[in-house]
């Protein structure tokens, strides 16, 4: 049964119904197509770009640049309109097609050698708020920060998002949508409205569907779809829109979120070379413990939000990068707190960050907590301003891994973590164990409400490294793998769901899961990332996809 969002929610964005609307089916004519036909005018047609063109080197890759496509042609398009005409002509020839959004897909989903056209979103990137759906509209090739600047900038208002500054909202949203203010907000999607999605009938045929969360709605099943079913799934999506439950009213500034006005920023760290079994153990335990405590939606500390980066020993420095809500009483004490409870009993004095790690740069200046403004935060630590980390690069081929974390972690996980971060079996900077803030507002809404099921964790974790030479790609996947398989040695190689661990995070997609020789624990793929939304997901895939036209190597299967 759905749960609503706490009072503490309610609160935040002001209490009261939610506002009635209705779904719209349109495809070539009708409402969207007004506004797109706006677009075509001012703007261009489909754009196609094809292997002779000087462009289709850049056009065929994304951020890992392990993936690189060969499509026959890459369409570039600016509007809805454009995309029912793409697809329509690439299903009636029998081609395979794929849609690139912001392009950090982990996997080759996109650039398959098997996708014959790509539908390329990263021209479709307005962000406006609708006086018809009297909520705000972001077209899918968007990225986190074209939102928040607008948001922000135009009405003070935010969508709990991620944190790196490139990422496409067409993949993250319909993914679930962590970041810095889930513990304080919630996931992205527990403010998704709806979804204007292209899709393909059994007869072949393109039309373009909004999909509402309002009860009433008879397209509600691909809304929820689009709330962590993952992306490349059920169709293209060309819009989401953005209303949180409960507001109510026609001002913009009342509909979604808003951020603290100031954060508090620091940035700590502990010396590899000083680094004990014992010190490391301690640190992650004191992470873990502390987040167990301070899972609960509603808690003291729902607004604080932390990243603790276990590097390779390489990498020479172990981090802990926290922000927290500068606006509530007594904010600067409960951040040291924090701070000085996961320092605790590690026996080496905290210090500066004086090199990148992930999608972040040095940060030698925010040692002590530091007192800055919300979007002045938000484009520093997601790699948009100053000297970023390698995550950005796009020169850099990469592996990643994910889980969930619903207890403490087990001693022998920790062992692990120290035998491998500490290893010279290689020599890569880039190589990291990090573990995210989870929990609080996410917490708050059942597990069956969206498609996102992941409701009672209270950390994330991702292992990932980074390279550049292709040379390095056996040597550093096995790497990856061998670490991961280890670390879940117990589960069959996999953070199966159990009283410690949930799964996977469909956003950090890894192959492997769907492999025997990596996954032994008899538990699939689609069940570490969906549990037990996915029957539900395959009969909304059955309704809204039945010739599987959008499909990948880990794509909702056809029951």
């Amino acid at each position: 049964m759905e749960r609503d969002l706490s009072e503490t929610a309610r609160r935040r964005f002001l209490a009261g119904a939610a506002a009635v609307g209705s779904a719209a089916v349109f495809g070539a004519t009708g409402s969207a197509a007004a506004e797109d036909r706006a677009i075509d005018v001012a703007g261009f047609g489909p754009v196609a770009v094809t292997p002779k063109d000087g462009r289709y080197p850049d056009l065929v890759r994304g951020l890992n640049q392990r993936w690189i496509g060969r499509p026959r042609a890459v369409y570039l398009v600016g509007s809805t309109a454009q995309v029912v005409r793409v697809v329509q002509d690439t299903v009636r020839e029998g081609k395979r097609i794929s849609v690139h959004g912001g392009g950090h897909c982990f996997e080759d989903f996109v650039f398959n050698p098997k996708v014959e056209v790509v539908v390329d979103m990263s021209e479709m990137k307005r962000v406006y708020f609708d006086v018809g759906r009297n909520a705000f509209a972001v077209e899918a090739g968007s990225t986190l920060l074209d939102v928040y600047e607008t948001l922000y900038r135009l009405w003070g208002v935010t969508v709990p998002a991620g944190v790196c500054y490139n990422v496409g909202m067409g993949g993250h949203i319909s993914g679930g949508g962590w970041g810095m203010l889930c513990r304080q907000y919630g996931l992205s999607v527990d403010h998704l409205y709806a979804v204007e999605v292209v899709v393909v009938d059994a007869a072949g045929t393109a039309r373009a569907v909004v999909a509402t969360r309002e009860r009433s709605d008879p397209n509600r099943d691909l809304w929820w779809a689009h709330t962590g079913g993952g992306g490349g799934n059920f169709g293209v999506v060309t819009r989401y829109w953005f209303r949180s439950p409960g507001a109510t009213g026609t001002d913009p500034a009342a509909l979604l979120p808003r951020p603290p006005s100031a954060v508090l920023v620091s940035a700590v760290s502990w010396p590899w070379r000083e680094m004990t079994r014992e010190g490391f153990a301690t640190l992650v335990k004191n992470f873990s413990v502390w987040h167990m405590a301070n899972s609960a939606p509603g808690n003291r500390y729902e607004g604080l939000c932390a990243l603790l980066t276990l590097t390779h020993r390489s990498h020479g420095e172990i981090s802990l990068l926290t922000q927290s809500d500068a606006t509530v009483h007594d904010a600067e004490r409960l951040h040291a707190d924090f701070v000085a409870a996961i320092g605790d009993g590690v026996g080496i004095p905290r210090g500066s960050v004086t090199a990148p790690f992930g999608e972040h740069g040095p940060l030698p200046e925010f040692t002590a907590p530091k007192r800055i403004p919300w979007l002045q935060a938000t484009r520093l630590l997601g790699g948009a301003v100053g000297t970023g980390g390698n995550v950005n690069d796009p020169s850099q081929r990469a592996d990643h891994k994910s889980a969930y974390l619903r207890a403490n972690i087990p001693d022998r996980h920790i062992e692990v973590l120290y035998e491998n971060l500490n290893s010279s079996a290689i020599d890569n900077p880039s190589a990291m164990a990090q573990f995210h803030s989870f929990g609080g507002m996410v917490n708050a809404t059942a597990s069956g409400a969206t498609a996102s099921a992941h409701r009672d964790s209270a950390m994330k974790m991702v292992m990932y490294l980074q390279w550049a030479d292709r040379a390095d790609d056996v040597r550093y996947v096995s790497w990856l793998r061998n670490f991961y398989r280890a670390l879940y040695a117990d589960t069959g190689g996999v953070p199966v769901p159990d009283a410690v661990t949930d799964g996977c995070y469909v956003n950090y997609p890894d192959i492997d899961l769907s492999d025997a020789r990596y996954n032994r624990s008899g538990v699939p793929w689609y069940t570490l990332y969906y549990k037990d939304n996915y029957p539900r997901l395959q009969r909304v895939k059955a309704r809204w996809d039945p010739r599987d036209t959008f499909r990948h190597d880990q794509s909702i299967r056809l029951p």
